[in-house]
């Protein structure tokens, strides 16, 4: 029997399909789409199982965030404040303005309409503009502060048609003496790209909160910080606010408490009036720094308000740099003040102060002469009058023979060249220069005419403003005293002595004639009964002879003006140092440390003075800040160009510009130094001083030096 269907090939016959067989591929087709379908409902049951169990937490939150909104609430920064607890950087309740760059639909148009509302300058404009179009998508940018309320709520009625626009009510940073604690407080500010990567806290780019960008502010960003608040609000599903739920309040940061005198900050900022330099003082029984005053300065209160391109511009180009902290990053030739430091040296090589040298008005030293400040000479000097009377050839001959080595180690002892342990973000060393130094840094021999210039306090001789101020603490109590910016840090080294008590008393009493005996400070003599104050006088040469005689000419080629002192002079309590750029000699720096010990001890008499000076200078030195910008923008306020996008651009600028000023006396460092005419004899000429239990031998005669006609090979 042939099977049709069974036939291979084209012989082949149709396939016979009966009932049975239709009956039987369809249930298997039923089978397979059973399985198939029962699969899928099993993985969509374990899947739904794993989301409704496993998942269930994430996504109750993530269902959560939908009907609520959480928002951070910056928190209000500790305060800084003096050593009384007034506050030197406070907060204020502030309305204020933010915009978000990702999330605006039309950058241009909105931050035009909020000119408008806000009346906001043209030039603040357009630094808004730059700032959007350089900050990160998500970096909020501010647009203004401080504003009132009908502005505020004028504002807030067209947020639907401001998308990216963030008004809010919260605190802002306030800087009660402005300029006064610019350098030292420093500014704060919105955390930039850079930082957000750093330290990735949703803080950090939440409207509204800044940090610490400079200063003390930086320094101490951790404990001023505080602990931001949240508030969780019920939104619908467009984000319109249905109703308050949760309100957590912020913390507060730590206050930070300061050693430093308010009023006296205040007093010695303005009191430097339109020169540039600094203040320091400091207390010789706790080391406390009462005063770290630099000038010209800026306002902080700008910075911290994000500060435009106009007044950037005004600061960048200022010659006297006011973006500069002078008291840490100023290094400057110490000139005549560092005589008594080198006094304390000879005494301790063995020299006896009786001992006498003969000043005719120069000293040959090899094949060359170095001049006195006195042309005319001082005759027959010891030790006391080389200090009163400042004479360059008492020095000169000494330290030859007692060599730089002794000298430079004292010099460190009195703090010059030193690193002090303080809460601040940088400081300069300065230069203490010895023998092994000079071959170290420059492959050469140290040579005589060295230690002569380095003596007189030139030549590779650096120091700063803080270090000065260490140096007179020291040199009035004889103890290794460190300065202090914090109460809550131990005093230090009180406990040691570092110098005999005859030496330290005999130091004082002549740093007393330099200003109540026949010295050359006699202006500086306090309006005050009962109360002397003691110092030294400085001038130190910046250039050659041959371009400036340090008294004329173009600014920076002037002389730098420098005074160290103590008061009251016979029971020291108060220590410091004023040094004055380019002031023409010391004469620019007695008169201000003058009305500032008078201000200590009688706050009225001070401000007396320094009202009558202010007069004549045109105001404050905020009101003359404010003046000057306000001249300024309307000059050249259209054509200026924007600041830097990143502070860091802004220090490192300066700290170069900085270490590039402190080179400028090393090109006259092997030149004969030309001390220039320091004197202002006042007074009866006081009897020898004589170390206790010394006896007052006549003076010996010392070989006159050839006459002196002015510096020479």
């Amino acid at each position: 029997m042939k099977i049709p269907f069974l036939r291979d090939g084209p012989d082949r016959g149709p396939r016979m399909v009966n009932a049975s067989i239709l009956r039987s591929s369809f249930e298997r087709r039923g089978a397979m789409i059973a399985a198939v379908q029962g699969g899928i409902g099993v993985l969509l049951a374990l899947r739904l199982g794993y989301l409704a169990v496993a998942e269930n937490e994430k996504y109750r939150l993530e269902s959560e965030s939908n009907r609520v909104n959480l928002t951070l609430i910056p928190p209000r920064r500790g305060w800084i404040l003096d050593r009384n607890g007034a506050p030197l950087a406070s907060n204020r309740a502030d309305f204020r303005v933010d915009i978000i760059p990702e999330r605006l639909q039309n950058a241009e148009d909105t931050i035009n309409r909020l000119g408008q509302l806000l009346a906001l300058e043209p030039s603040r404009i357009a630094d808004i503009k730059d700032k959007v179009a350089t900050a990160r998508g998500f970096q909020p940018v501010e647009v203004a502060s401080g504003l009132g309320y009908d502005q505020f709520a004028a504002l807030s009625v067209r947020l639907p048609d401001l998308p990216g626009v963030v008004p809010q009510r919260g605190f802002s940073r306030f800087y009660p003496t402005a300029s006064s604690v610019g350098h030292l407080i420093g500014y704060v500010g919105p955390a930039s790209a850079e930082e957000y990567e750093k330290d990735p806290n949703p803080l950090l780019i939440t409207p509204g909160y800044k940090i610490g960008k400079d200063g003390l502010e930086k320094q101490f960003e951790r404990n001023l910080r505080g602990v931001p608040g949240a508030r969780r609000v019920e939104v619908t599903a467009s984000g319109r606010i249905v109703r308050d739920l949760e309100t957590r309040e912020d913390v507060q940061g730590n206050p930070i408490k300061l050693t430093i005198d308010g009023p006296l900050q205040d007093y010695a900022a303005r009191r430097i009036g339109l020169e540039s330099g600094s203040v320091v003082v400091m207390d010789c029984r706790t080391g406390d720094l009462l005063c770290m005053a630099s000038m010209p300065s800026f306002d902080p209160n700008s910075f911290s308000d994000g500060i435009g391109g106009v007044e950037y511009a005004m600061l960048r180009d200022d010659e006297r740099v006011p973006l500069r902290n002078k008291v840490l990053k100023g290094l400057y030739p110490p000139g005549s003040t560092v005589k008594p430091m080198v006094s304390m040296a000879l005494m301790q090589a063995g020299v006896d102060p009786a001992e006498t040298v003969f000043c005719g008005g120069g000293l040959r030293v090899g094949n060359r002469v170095f001049g006195c400040w006195n042309r005319r000479g001082h005759g027959a000097v010891d030790m006391a009058k080389g200090i009163y009377q400042s004479c360059d050839v008492y020095f000169y001959a000494m330290a030859q023979r007692v060599g730089m080595d002794p000298i430079a180690a004292m010099a460190r002892r009195c703090g010059m060249g030193q690193e002090f342990p303080l809460p601040v973000t940088s400081q300069f060393y300065g230069t203490v220069p010895d023998p092994a130094w000079k071959m170290k840094k420059w492959g050469r021999e140290w040579q005589t005419f060295d230690t002569v210039n380095a003596t007189i306090g030139q030549g590779y001789m650096l120091s700063s403003p803080l270090q000065l101020a260490v140096m007179a603490s020291r040199l009035a109590t004889g103890r290794h005293v460190m300065p202090r910016l914090t109460l809550d840090t131990k005093p230090k080294g009180f406990d040691d002595i570092d110098f005999p008590t005859e030496q330290v008393e005999y130091v004082r009493q002549a740093m007393s004639d330099v200003v109540n005996g026949p010295g050359t400070a006699g202006r500086a003599r306090l309006p005050i009964d009962g109360v002397q104050i003691a110092g030294k006088t400085g001038t130190a040469q910046v250039v050659s002879l041959s371009i400036s005689n340090g008294k004329s000419g173009p600014w920076k080629y002037r002389d730098h003006g420098l005074f160290i002192f103590f008061a009251p002079y016979d029971n020291p309590r108060y220590a410091g140092a004023v040094v004055i750029e380019h002031g023409g000699g010391s004469g620019a720096a007695y008169p201000i440390a003058r009305d500032v010990m008078t201000f200590m001890f009688d706050p009225t008499k001070g401000l007396e003075a320094l009202s009558a000076l202010e007069e004549g200078w045109g105001g404050t030195a905020q009101q003359r800040l404010d003046a000057r910008y306000a001249a300024y923008a309307a000059e050249r306020g259209a054509t200026v160009s924007r600041p830097p996008r990143r502070e860091e651009e802004i220090f490192d600028r300066v700290e170069a510009e900085a270490r590039r000023a402190a080179t400028q006396p090393e090109a006259i460092a092997d030149e004969v130094i030309a001390p220039r005419p320091e004197a202002n004899p006042s007074g009866t000429p006081p009897g020898p001083a004589v170390l206790p239990g010394a006896s007052a031998s006549p003076p010996a005669a010392a070989a006159p030096a050839p006459p002196v006609t002015g510096p020479s090979e």
